[in-house]
C-alpha cells in the first residue's frame, strides 16, 4: 500500500493506493491520526484502492468520527469494488462519498 499525502492550510488530501487490509492498516491509521490533528477537511481518494477490509472500514470509522467534530470527511473516487464494500457494510450512510 502507497499513501500520498498533500497538505493545504487544514485541508488534506490522502492517497490511497494498493489493499488496506489486516497487513497494511496499522501503517494506514498512524498516517491518518498524525494528519487529522491540524485537519479541518479530510478528503480520501481511493480511486487507486484495490480492496477495504473491516481493518480498514474501522480506521474510516474512527477517522469520521474525529472530523465530525472538527469539519468534514469526504472520500473521492471509490471504484466498483470498494463501494460494493462500503454497500454491504453500510458505510454509504455514514461516510460522505463522492
Amino acid at each position: 500500500m502507497n499513501i500520498t499525502i498533500v497538505k493545504n492550510e487544514g485541508k488534506v488530501v490522502l492517497e490511497v493506493e494498493g489493499r488496506l487490509d489486516t497487513s497494511t492498516s496499522p501503517e494506514f491509521e498512524k498516517t491518518v491520526k498524525s494528519c487529522i490533528t491540524d485537519a479541518t477537511e479530510l478528503y480520501l481518494d481511493l480511486k487507486n484502492l484495490e480492496y477495504v477490509s473491516s481493518a480498514g472500514l474501522r480506521i474510516f470509522l474512527m477517522a469520521q468520527k474525529v472530523m465530525m467534530k472538527k469539519g468534514q470527511m469526504v472520500v473521492q473516487n471509490a471504484n466498483e469494488i470498494v463501494m460494493e464494500i462500503f454497500e454491504v457494510t453500510g458505510f454509504v450512510d455514514i461516510l460522505t462519498i463522492e
